[in-house]
């Protein structure tokens, strides 16, 4: 069966959104129990076993993430960053476990006290079917820059 490719891109966008208005606790319920999510750095294939990520983690560690988001204590976060951004050259391919692999690059603008950071980078999410829509399994975002200085990337990417 064919994977239907605007119920992914709708999936993407609303990812992105709710990230982008801070909607922790909706973005967290986007993942499956098993999920990863991984920001490399220095490297965009390094070992992150043996090496330093940006971010590297599981489910678990993506609930304590979003705890502290919302606990007020996250002083890099206070007042929230403002989040804008794009989406595009989305690719789909559908995994013969029924999972989806979808690639897909992103520019995000954020504002925090008076400076403006541009990010960019290329996502690779790994979906599973759940019901009309998809659960994220595993995410891995490469960042253009992640092996130069980053100031504050204390928000969702």
């Amino acid at each position: 069966m064919a994977v239907d490719r605007g119920r992914v891109e709708q999936f993407l966008y609303r990812e992105a959104r709710l990230m982008d208005t801070h909607a922790y606790d909706e973005w967290l319920a986007l993942w499956t129990d098993d999920a990863l999510y991984w920001v490399p750095s220095n490297d965009d294939d390094i070992d992150p076993q043996r090496h330093v990520s940006i971010v590297y983690e599981d489910k678990a560690r993506l609930e304590d993430r979003i705890v502290r988001l919302k606990s007020g204590a996250a002083y890099a976060q206070d007042p929230k960053s403002r989040l804008s951004r794009v989406i595009g050259n989305i690719e789909v391919a559908e995994q013969d476990n029924g999972e989806v692999v979808v690639h897909s690059t992103f520019n995000l603008t954020a504002v925090r006290r008076g400076r403006m950071d541009t990010f960019a980078g290329r996502t690779t999410h790994r979906l599973r079917p759940s019901g009309d829509s998809f659960k994220i399994a595993y995410k891995k975002v490469v960042l253009v820059n992640n092996d130069e200085v980053i100031h504050n990337l204390t928000f969702l990417i």
